[in-house]
């Protein structure tokens, strides 16, 4: 359930470190009629998370118009791998408004012909061909809609989708549907009895991780193996950054090669560095048929893209299968940018070994109190489960409390997530250095001890 933060201003203790400053009371009292009319004019969905009032972003930072600044532990919401306001990012976003060009639907251009060749020539053979949208979301829903057309054309009972447990895939229907969060579907009534969710195997709180699962589950359900036209996953499971057994993963490649389905790997979270990997699905070894692109593709701008084998993609005729934003120029121009500097810079090695540094501490942190349940992740996305003592039970209370403490520290995180509203998800910029990690993991702490003690 979710939890609105509080419009009451409280003293908190000032803070001025190299990553952090704050000297106002929190949320700061000038912001209140910004915090208000938001509140107001916005649905009040809008209203979860910590109320820091940006001003401007960069690199690891975000600053309000009050003298206030947050080492991001965000990256607003694993959107800003190259960092916030990117200095090469925005140059390539100037360059296209001032031509000026803000739009052409899908008539042709040359940055989105550009664009699109650069994701082909990173992507893995045969993942050749690439659709830009605008959402996460959107992908989820071409994937679905790309496995269902070509299982139809096996055979017209060739339509069944499976995916895992806790899953998150967005918030539009389709992806609501395949996605694994009971509570987000009920408003939906009539849930396609051809979605079929089983367990996820990277979760800890899993005794048995095996492929038999994933069969047995599917035997029980009464599917038929043949019938299946895909299988969606996360490359990791963003609401507790846990990955799937690299051994899974390979058996998973293996059975939707026999039964003639499409194994799709959601990278929305998971791509252009995060893991420590350009994509998040080379840890395991295997290729997708398809995989889905967002957040992190522009650093900062919505945009999108699916990108499979070319038999896969081409399956709509001309003017069949568009988007009135398909490639707009100003975020095409921002991912283009966004991507060299990421192959530039071998951010992805970068989160590599920075993941190392976040391993050490978030484990120290586990160590250290019970009410840290597991500690999930890779490169530079983890999280921490928060769990009431003595229980593998999730606190999402105590979570909510833990955020609101580190925030209030000068350390931004969003609100929490996952299973019970209880895993503390922290992915920084990929440009973040080790004095900050650090820095933050000591906020963390620091935030945890005092939850715990009052």
């Amino acid at each position: 359930m979710g939890k609105a933060y509080a419009l009451e201003p409280a003293e908190v203790k000032p803070v001025q470190t190299k990553y952090r400053k704050i000297s106002t009371k929190f949320p700061v009292p000038e912001s209140l009629p910004i915090l208000e009319k938001l509140r107001q004019w916005e649905p009040r969905s809008m209203s979860g998370q910590p109320l820091v009032v940006w001003h401007k972003a960069k690199g690891v930072n975000v600053f309000d118009a009050y003298g206030n600044m947050w080492l991001d532990f965000s990256s607003g919401v694993l959107v800003t791998n190259a960092g916030h306001g990117n200095s090469k990012v925005c140059r390539a976003i100037k360059e296209m408004v001032s031509r000026p060009f803000l739009h052409n639907y899908c008539f042709p251009s040359e940055v989105r012909a550009q664009l699109v060749e650069k994701i082909a020539n990173i992507a893995p053979e045969p993942l050749k061909k690439v659709f830009l949208l605008t959402t996460g979301a959107e992908t989820v829903e071409c994937a679905i809609k790309l496995c269902r057309t070509a299982g139809k054309m096996i055979s017209p009972s060739k339509k069944v989708i499976v995916s895992f447990q806790h899953a998150f895939h967005g918030r539009t229907l389709g992806a609501q549907m395949v996605g694994g969060i009971p509570s987000l579907k009920e408003w939906i009534g009539n849930i396609d009895p051809d979605t079929i969710q089983v367990t996820f195997p990277g979760d800890p709180r899993t005794q048995d991780r095996s492929f038999d699962v994933f069969i047995n589950t599917l035997k029980e359900k009464g599917v038929n193996f043949d019938n299946i036209c895909g299988v969606i996953s996360e490359t990791y499971q963003g609401g507790s950054a846990a990955f799937m057994p690299v051994e899974y993963a390979r058996k998973l490649r293996e059975f939707c090669n026999q039964h003639r389905a499409f194994l799709v790997f959601d990278e929305i979270q998971a791509g252009f560095g995060r893991t420590g990997k350009l994509w998040g699905f080379q840890h395991y070894g295997v290729l997708p048929d398809i995989f889905t692109l967002g957040k992190g593709i522009s650093s900062g701008l919505p945009i999108s893209a699916v990108v499979g084998k070319p038999e896969i993609m081409d399956l709509y005729e001309p003017g069949t299968m568009t988007s009135t934003h398909t490639g707009n120029p100003v975020c095409s121009a921002s991912a283009i940018a966004n991507i060299d500097y990421i192959l530039e810079k071998n951010l992805p090695a970068h989160a590599e070994k920075m993941g190392r540094v976040f391993e050490k501490e978030l484990n120290r942190i586990k160590e250290k109190f019970s009410v840290v349940g597991f500690v999930c992740g890779k490169g530079l996305v983890w999280a921490l489960s928060i769990v009431k003592k003595g229980s593998i039970e999730p606190d999402g209370d105590l979570a909510f409390d833990i955020v609101k403490r580190c925030v209030e520290k000068g350390l931004l995180l969003f609100a929490p997530v996952g299973f019970g509203g209880a895993s503390i998800k922290i992915s920084p910029p990929l440009i973040i250095k080790k004095d900050a990690i650090i820095e933050g993991c000591l906020v963390v702490e620091e935030a945890i001890a005092e939850a715990c003690s009052s």
